[in-house]
């Protein structure tokens, strides 16, 4: 699907391609560990495998299943990444003797729970573009400035949408009981492609409404957004790029309470200081809802069904945003850290104004 981007600038043409030399993913626990207890932590740097690659190598070597292990988050393939896992402690002598070509035991330490999925405080990135001229050089600079200051929409990004980008066409078909899928861990990976889709299409939509209000005077656009005038006034003097409607539900940043908005200006504010974000709606059951204005919009890409909903953050604040120009190349080395659940490939996108795939 193609999404909308809050930057305005045309694409730039360079080259992304995420190899392990040039895509460089560190995991940032969630909690510092213990040094005690019966679990053994690995920190693994692994490359070219995706972490239940890495996770199927290390069960084999150890004669054990693959339940036995704990991670936080799945790691891209296409990349060189560092994690961290832990497996009984037990098996540490064993480890001693571990040799893989593309996975590397960096240190070892003890806690006293094992990992679990969402134990993951974010992820600190390295990519390198290429055929970056100096004109380009300047584009990236500006894009990469304007995302420092502004955020980035929180989109589900390809990887979440399986090789051929179509897996929530299967997650819509088993929703709408058109599609059986016995596998249960793929019946739910198509199932979350369809709530991650409908998010998406969401998000699209507001930040196209969200260009629409900073493009135009609110008289010349109130009628084409089905919105009252005095809203998108109020919109229109907003100091963020992506605009507030009245009944949005926003979270304290980078966690907090769900919670309805009272005061559209002040948490306009509070939005641009980075202190909270609106939300959107990842469609199921027990979750939520926004109201008034923003539910018109958002009742559009909502659907009934048994799979637990939740909020997920329209837009999130990259940190640590560092550039690194090298011109004798043509080399843009960028970096920069991200919280868990979102995606370095769509800040790529976002600076670039392309999809990736």
């Amino acid at each position: 699907m193609k999404l909308q981007r809050y930057l305005n600038h045309s694409s730039i043409d360079v080259v992304f391609k995420q190899s392990k030399d040039d895509f460089v993913v560190n995991e940032v626990p969630l909690y510092e560990f213990s040094g005690e207890g019966e679990h053994l932590i690995l920190k693994l740097r692994k490359k070219d495998l995706a972490t239940w690659d890495a996770i199927e190598i290390l069960a084999n070597y150890l004669k054990c299943s693959t339940r036995e292990f704990g991670y936080a988050g799945l790691k891209d393939k296409n990349a060189m990444t560092v994690q961290h896992i832990s497996v009984h402690r037990k098996y540490e002598e064993i480890l001693k003797e571990f040799s893989h070509e593309n996975i590397k035991i960096l240190e070892t330490t003890y806690h006293n729970n094992k990992i679990k999925i969402g134990h993951l405080k974010g992820n600190n990135f390295f990519i390198r573009l290429k055929r970056v001229g100096l004109v380009e050089k300047r584009k990236i600079e500006e894009a990469f400035s304007k995302i420092a200051t502004f955020g980035m929409p929180n989109y589900f990004g390809f990887q979440r949408f399986g090789i051929d980008g179509e897996n929530y066409k299967k997650g819509k078909a088993i929703v709408e009981g058109t599609l059986k899928e016995r596998n249960r861990n793929l019946k739910q990976m198509f199932i979350n492609a369809y709530q991650s889709y409908l998010f998406n299409s969401w998000l699209s939509k507001r930040i196209e409404i969200s260009k629409l209000i900073e493009a135009f005077e609110p008289k010349e656009i109130y009628t084409k957004l089905n919105l009252p005038l005095e809203e998108v006034k109020r919109a229109k003097k907003q100091p963020h790029p992506f605009k507030i409607l009245t009944g949005d539900l926003f979270s304290h940043y980078p966690f907090g309470k769900i919670f309805i908005i009272d005061d559209l200006e002040a948490e306009s504010q509070k939005f641009f200081d980075k202190d909270r974000v609106p939300t959107g709606l990842l469609s199921g059951k027990r979750v939520k809802k926004s109201e008034n204005f923003a539910q018109e919009i958002e009742k559009e890409f909502e659907v009934d069904m048994n799979e637990d909903g939740a909020r997920r953050f329209a837009f999130i604040f990259p940190e640590n945003l560092e550039s690194n120009y090298k011109e004798d190349k043509n080399h843009m080395e960028l970096s920069f850290y991200l919280p868990k659940g979102s995606y370095a490939t769509e800040l790529i996108a976002e600076i670039l104004h392309k999809e990736l795939s």
